[in-house]
């Protein structure tokens, strides 16, 4: 099984890196995304407590918070592990994210 990062995914993370870098400091936003990427490979092992994405969102996903983001992520129909997007616990989560799922 694979992690795959979706492309909206992954223009989050760019902007999370260089957000953290810009405030903290390239090691501290090296460990931020490291620690996300090694979250994302505990999901096949159900390391972070991932949640079924609520039904008002219309599509068949989980959630899980690493520290201050908001990770969504859904099986693929090959099996894989597709990490969709990655939102800030302050940012305005159903409209971002319905952007980024059907965008």
């Amino acid at each position: 099984m694979t992690v795959r990062i979706q492309e909206a995914a992954s223009l989050r993370l760019d902007d999370i890196y260089r957000y953290t870098r810009d405030r903290w400091g390239e090691a501290q936003a090296d460990r931020y995304i490291t620690g996300m990427f090694e979250a994302f490979e505990m999901i096949e092992k159900h390391g972070p407590s991932s949640k079924p994405v609520p039904a008002e969102f219309g599509v068949d996903g989980y959630y899980f918070q690493y520290e201050k983001h908001f990770v969504y992520w859904r099986w693929l129909s090959n099996g894989d592990i597709g990490v969709v997007t990655i939102l800030h616990e302050r940012m305005h989560q159903i409209d971002r994210f319905r952007d980024d799922f059907f965008g």
